[in-house]
């Protein structure tokens, strides 16, 4: 009924100032949307684009348009929005309708010629060029819609028009013909050097051999990052949050030597808040197939 009033032209859609890609899961909770995101402006830029992203930014209070920046704060903005920023140097956009934000990106960043949404693909009301669907490990799970299963909407036989399935897995997890992404853990950095733009150092995985370490994670799948430090060697105790977990009150015991976050929790952790501990950052690598730059170049033009 949802998608029916759109088709049928009795609820409006809008259409975003410049071409629009959206990225967005079928299934309920995180599957990769902002990794995704931040590896497809790289590729839009490798390909001569200049993209921006729009997100709602889980969490925030206000609904008025807002630009993120680097001394954005994650609970006025959305701790994924601001990931963005700082890993992309984009310019990113946050509103409670979408399609505020995209007007208030442009008109701020006209050198813009290229949206990406985070998250939407559920969003009828905001037309899209293209749209990149991200499956994890669960695929489609029992195959049943919400609250049955893990569905936000039926799962179709074949893929949309203009539409890129990616799988954020060792392989696919459907019969939906699509990439897979690649992602790995290539070093760590201290939490107030990643805050000024520094890059991680494989070496520092050695460093913390013997030492007293604590992994936290406020992410839909904490399992997910807990596995991927295991691989690299590391010994720890996992503290696993929230999705989109606070910090108001920091996770990890007193008289802890180490902590590595995600970077989706290190948003949120000033480096000035942490006093005896020392903290570290796990940026995640996160690699897609080049050959869908034609794919989005042919949809996009």
């Amino acid at each position: 009924m949802h998608r029916g009033l759109y088709d049928s032209g009795l609820r409006r859609v809008a259409r975003a100032p410049r071409p629009l890609v959206v990225v967005g899961n079928l299934v309920a909770g995180g599957a990769g949307k902002t990794p995704t995101v931040i590896a497809l402006v790289s590729l839009l830029r490798q390909m001569g684009r200049t993209p921006g992203v729009i997100s709602r930014g889980y969490g925030r209070a206000a609904d008025a348009p807002e630009l993120v920046d680097a001394r954005s704060r994650a609970n006025d903005v959305g701790d994924e929005p601001l990931l963005i920023r700082l890993r992309t140097h984009a310019p990113v956009a946050v509103a409670a309708r979408r399609i505020d934000a995209a007007q208030a990106l442009c008109a701020a960043h006209p050198q813009v010629d290229v949206l990406i949404a985070d998250d939407g693909l559920q969003h009828r009301a905001l037309a899209r060029d293209a749209q990149v669907i991200v499956f994890d490990e669960r695929g489609a799970g029992n195959g049943l819609l919400l609250p049955a299963g893990p569905l936000r909407e039926p799962m179709p036989q074949r893929a949309p028009e203009r539409s890129i399935v990616l799988y954020n897995a060792p392989r696919p997890t459907t019969a939906l013909p699509g990439f897979v992404a690649t992602r790995t853990l290539s070093g760590l950095v201290t939490l107030d050097r990643w805050w000024q733009g520094d890059a991680a150092d494989a070496q520092a995985w050695h460093d913390l051999h013997g030492r007293r370490v604590v992994a936290c994670a406020g992410t839909a799948v904490p399992e997910r990052f807990f596995a991927m430090l295991r691989e690299r060697g590391l010994t720890f105790d996992a503290i696993a949050l929230a999705d989109h977990a606070d910090y108001a009150t920091l996770p990890w015991p007193d008289g802890i030597d180490d902590v590595v976050l995600t970077e989706k929790d290190a948003v949120k952790v000033a480096p000035e808040r942490v006093r005896g501990t020392r903290v570290w950052v796990a940026p995640l690598d996160f690699g897609i197939d080049p050959a869908i730059g034609p794919m989005l170049a042919r949809w996009l033009s």
